[in-house]
């Protein structure tokens, strides 16, 4: 009767809402295409033109404007575009999310990021139009020299699939009619390479497109729900993504990505002075528009003349525009904007009196726990934890030790707790803490040689120091000025070394005193082949994290236990990698293929305390082509201290009769145990996860053989292993 009731007054609610307008879209009951269908048949030419750039409002039909926002790793308002600079909660760069392997807190990092775009779009202290967040970005991190690499959730494709889909339902939320903010994921697709990327193409064959790179998009659409996406600069097999049949074929027919199709800046332009693939502006903008484009991000097109032209011409009709123009509006009407608010679950949000949501405790605490779970803990020879009782001073040494800088895509902080601040927090007063920033006039040895320990941090600076202006950083083929430490990289310009400059800081403060602890801040991977062979303790962490001092000193002084993994290969030497532009990752790329022995292997951490693997099973004898299994293995904290475990599963093919990876992940879990304490770890192993693409036959196969299951710590920790059979 309740839920009669209940249906009841909403139809009646619809019925008054429709009653009250008079226009079919604001409908709530009718359906979103015949919605759309509407509002396209009321627009004129002119503000459908006008659309086709940022915005999705129409004044004059009363509806508002969802706007966008960056949102890889909290929502980013600078106060650039003309917007208000409002300090957002932030978590560290999205390589830190990754190391955490923990998908339920990556989830409530999108679900934070997700409420306060929708506290600023309706609080009346902001009314800032930021529904749609750019994120997350999964493209796959496959050399560690890419520029981007701090936005990417790693090498794995699977892994990054399950961040990726972990990340867009926080950020939408949970509600199966509306969305709280939208995701709009990008670049689509095999964007891995910075300083060429305005001419150059990612050339590879249809398997590995099935197979790895687009297998993160493919999941962020089918179990994420997202539904827009942006097109990548580059081109894949010699044809421009902004233009390239796939978003039509594969993102948007075969996954469902019938939301925002947006280009990338400028990427129109480069089509025409860079790759010169269209001779004129008019004809790549009508192209970009039937490929599907929606939203073009443009600086110096002039996007309504050209729209203008293609239509004088006939090259482009308004049919065109109306089929590019349909996914803002159904992302408006997900977003329940055109729905009366007593509809809408989050239309209450940023009401006014309610607390700013990045000041509160709650999002603190979540900001919290993202930069303890992202801490890896890379060596340690036993120094580790430390003991404030025995410490009577202690060195804190480094240019990055007393501040936490921002990424291009961070936003304002609401405060920043430094690794100095957390340190000095943890210790207290009873504790001497000599701060130096570097060695100039011997400061970083004296400080180093006065004190009991010495923690010194390095890394690399996430923009190279660009400053403020960092629009002056580009170049007009979207390349981005030279870094003057050749070991950093940032958007538009890729890494050509990955020896850490600051190594030799390190070297100086262990030469002052051997107990010294390294902690790596960085938005790479570095051959720190000498830091790893001499200091006694190395733990990694990313920038950006508001909470970065509260997690490293947790984990220093061990009141956390750090579980943190690599999400990528730590390679010793660029000997090791093949050429920057080589998309064929057979060719000794990521785990999967990675020839020789790596500094650290992907999905590697060590702990406080030690773990036992015991008494791997499966669910059934064989597994059926069609069907699954769950794979067992009991999981014992035989040391004295609570911890996490990464469990890991890993599937080799031993009797393929197809090329297959040395190993493929294709599952995980983060599991807490108290000491001693023994669990039982289920991970669901499903048969079509097994399968691979047959490019002559243009169909996924599930192969009959048998398979090695192999579950341990890392992907170079097989602690257990056993086969099981696959059949028809």
């Amino acid at each position: 009767m309740r839920i009669f009731i209940a249906a009841l007054c909403a139809a009646l609610l619809c019925g008054i809402a429709f009653a009250q307008t008079g226009y079919p879209f604001q409908n709530p009951s009718l359906d979103v295409e015949k919605r759309v269908d509407n509002i396209l048949s009321l627009m004129t030419i002119d503000e459908k033109i006008k659309c086709l750039e940022f915005g999705s409002g129409v004044p004059r039909l009363g509806i508002r404007n969802a706007g966008w926002s960056e949102g890889l790793h909290g929502l980013v308002r600078k106060g650039d575009f003309g917007g208000k600079a409002i300090p957002t909660t932030s978590f560290s760069e999205v390589i830190g999310m990754a190391e955490t392997w923990d998908t339920g807190l990556v989830q409530r990092a999108g679900a934070v990021e997700g409420y306060e775009a929708r506290y600023i779009f309706q609080n009346p202290k902001y009314h800032e139009d930021v529904l749609v967040d750019w994120g997350p970005n999964s493209d796959l991190a496959r050399d560690p020299r890419w520029g981007r690499n701090n936005e990417s959730y790693g090498e794995d494709p699977l892994f990054d699939g399950v961040m990726s889909v972990a990340f867009i339902h926080g950020l939408q939320g949970n509600d199966p009619k509306y969305w709280q903010a939208a995701s709009l994921m990008k670049h689509f697709l095999a964007n891995s390479n910075e300083t060429t990327r305005g001419t150059s193409s990612s050339d590879f064959d249809e398997r590995l497109l099935r197979e790895y790179y687009s297998v993160p998009f493919r999941m962020g659409f089918v179990e994420g729900g997202a539904k827009s996406f942006m097109a990548a600069y580059n081109a894949y097999n010699g044809v421009p993504m902004t233009v390239h049949p796939i978003l039509q074929s594969l993102a948007v027919k075969e996954w469902g990505g019938n939301g925002i199709m947006s280009s990338d800046a400028t990427a129109i332009e480069l089509m025409v002075n860079q790759r010169h693939y269209y001779k004129t502006m008019k004809e790549a903008t009508a192209a970009a528009i039937k490929a599907g484009i929606g939203q073009i991000l443009a600086f110096y097109l002039k996007t309504p003349q050209q729209v203008h032209d293609a239509l004088a011409d006939k090259s482009l009709t308004e049919a065109d525009i109306d089929a590019a123009l349909r996914g803002k509006f159904r992302t408006v009407i997900w977003l329940g904007l055109l729905d009366p608010p007593a509809m809408v679950p989050y239309a209450k949000i940023g009401t006014e009196g309610e607390p700013e949501p990045w000041t509160t405790e709650k999002n603190k605490a979540v900001a919290r726990d993202v930069a303890r779970e992202s801490v890896v803990l890379l060596k340690n020879n036993g120094i580790l934890p430390l003991d404030k009782a025995k410490i009577k001073s202690i060195a804190v040494i480094g240019p990055h030790a007393n501040e936490v800088l921002i990424d291009l895509y961070g936003g304002k902080l609401p405060y920043a707790i430094t690794a100095l601040d957390g340190i000095k927090a943890k210790v207290g007063a009873g504790v001497t803490v000599n701060f130096a920033a570097n060695n100039t006039d011997d400061a970083a040895v004296k400080a180093a040689k006065e004190s009991d320990i010495a923690v010194v941090v390095v890394g690399n600076h996430p923009t190279c120091n660009a400053g403020p202006n960092l629009g002056a950083i580009f170049n007009l083929d979207v390349s981005s000025k030279p870094c003057a430490d050749k070991s950093e990289g940032r958007e538009g310009r890729d890494r050509e070394s990955i020896d850490l400059t600051q190594e030799e800081l390190v070297k100086q403060v262990y030469a002052a005193n051997p107990k010294t602890v390294m902690v790596l801040v960085s938005s790479f991977p570095y051959a720190i082949n000498w830091s790893q062979a001499n200091v006694p303790a190395i733990l990694h962490m990313t920038h950006a994290a508001q909470e970065l001092g509260t997690g490293l000193a947790d984990v220093l002084f061990g009141d956390y236990n750090p579980a943190g993994r690599t999400n990528q290969t730590w390679p010793k030497s660029l000997d090791q990698l093949p050429p920057m532009l080589d998309y064929d990752i057979r060719h000794g790329r990521t785990y999967m293929y990675f020839k020789g022995e790596p500094l650290y292997p992907f999905g590697y951490g060590l702990s406080y305390t030690t773990f036992k693997y015991t008494n791997l099973r499966f669910s059934q004898a064989k597994l059926a082509a069609k069907g699954s299994v769950t794979v067992s293995v009991d999981v014992t904290n035989t040391g004295k201290r609570a911890g996490d475990e990464v469990v890991q599963l890993y599937v080799q093919h031993p009797s393929s009769q197809v090329a297959r990876p040395n190993k493929e992940l294709k599952g995980f879990e983060r599991v807490s145990l108290k000491a001693g304490q023994t669990r039982t770890v289920q991970i669901p192993l499903k048969a079509e996860s097994l399968a691979w693409w047959n490019q002559k036959a243009g169909k996924w196969e599930v192969e009959p053989e048998t398979i090695r299951v192999v579950v341990g710590g890392s992907s170079a920790d097989a602690r257990l292993q056993k086969t099981i059979a696959v059949t028809q």
